[in-house]
């Protein structure tokens, strides 16, 4: 059994007091947030409202705030574009529940289970294009840069994934390489805004990018641990939904090249039919075999790598900020 972290000792004094400025500063965020949602189409504001609040930790956003404060700029410009990154990720969630069919997100009913996959889809696409709206407000060429790169290169990734469904003979680089496109390129799209926002140097803004790509990275490494370490309760999400969709994630692909060929079998067997029917077997050959453990240390050399980018920002309580925020990435249970 995975032994739990011990508890986190409390926040320095210039952790928390960074944490409350950006506490506050979230609030502006969520009141953009607010303002921007609405629309003449009760459907749109009832879906979009429903999964925009379901809560979430926002730490997409947070990044913006954080390296924007980081490299000294203090502008609403800020808050708009941390309100973009929101906007962009619901609309990630929305089409993913629907292609994963999915019913639980959050602890709460996926938009989708509610709804139906259409709204569902439609009102995606409709916190896309209302992003893309207010991108344009910034009125910055490099912000749209960014984001359009960001966008497009997420899409590439949910078809790389859905091409690796069932598929148990995925090396480790094709699975990494879904994770740097579907998930850490919008860590790493945000990280960078906080510098293109503050007309830091292009080395500058590459460590930021570095930092919210290997973050990314590890957040996701950390997500696929939990899958099979996790409770629905806590996590909320269904234990195990990663095999029913048919997702070989790290910590599939460690216990096969670790287990016994008759675990190997039952793995391979469980990845191509999507079958659950043997689910607390596989969780405990994945923790017998150490395979959790070895992701979440493939995380933490993620975690490490984002630390390092940090290097080049000058010493405050916001590069602080970013050192533990990577470091909590990696020990968290839900």
């Amino acid at each position: 059994m995975h032994a739990a972290p011990a508890s986190s000792p409390s926040p320095k004094p210039v952790l928390s007091e960074a944490l409350a400025t950006l506490n506050a500063e979230m609030l502006e965020v969520d009141a953009v947030i607010g303002r921007r949602l609405g629309s003449d189409v009760a459907l749109i504001n009832q879906i979009a409202g429903y999964i925009v609040h379901a809560g979430g930790k926002r730490i997409r956003p947070k990044l913006v705030l954080l390296f924007a404060n980081a490299l000294g700029y203090d502008k609403p410009e800020r808050f708009e574009l941390a309100a973009v990154i929101e906007f962009i990720h619901t609309a990630t969630l929305l089409h993913d529940d629907v292609v994963d069919e999915s019913s639980l997100r959050r602890g709460k009913q996926t938009a989708n289970a509610l709804f139906g996959n259409a709204a569902s889809v439609l009102v995606g696409d409709f916190l896309y294009s209302r992003a893309f709206q207010m991108m344009v407000s910034v009125n910055r060429m490099r912000v749209l840069e960014v984001l359009a790169e960001a966008t497009n290169v997420i899409a590439e990734g949910e078809v790389l994934q859905l091409m690796n469904m069932h598929d148990p003979d995925i090396t480790v680089d094709s699975y990494l390489r879904v994770i740097r496109y579907k998930t850490a390129k919008l860590f790493e799209a945000s990280a960078r805004l906080g510098a293109v926002l503050a007309d830091a140097s292009p080395e500058v803004e590459e460590a930021c990018a570095g930092y919210g790509r290997a973050l990314g990275t590890a957040f996701q490494l950390i997500d696929d641990v939990l899958d099979y370490e996790g409770d629905s309760q806590a996590l909320g999400k269904n234990v195990g939904d990663d095999l029913r969709e048919g997702k070989t994630t790290l910590p599939l692909l460690i216990a096969m090249e670790r287990g016994t060929p008759e675990q190997r079998a039952l793995i391979r067997h469980a990845i191509e039919h999507g079958e659950l029917e043997r689910l607390s077997e596989i969780v405990e050959i994945v923790r017998t075999t150490g395979a959790l453990d070895a992701t979440r240390e493939a995380a933490r050399a993620e975690a490490k790598l984002a630390r390092d980018c940090l290097n080049l920002l000058p010493a405050s309580k916001w590069q602080e900020s970013l050192l533990e925020f990577a470091a909590q990435s990696v020990e968290r249970s839900f």
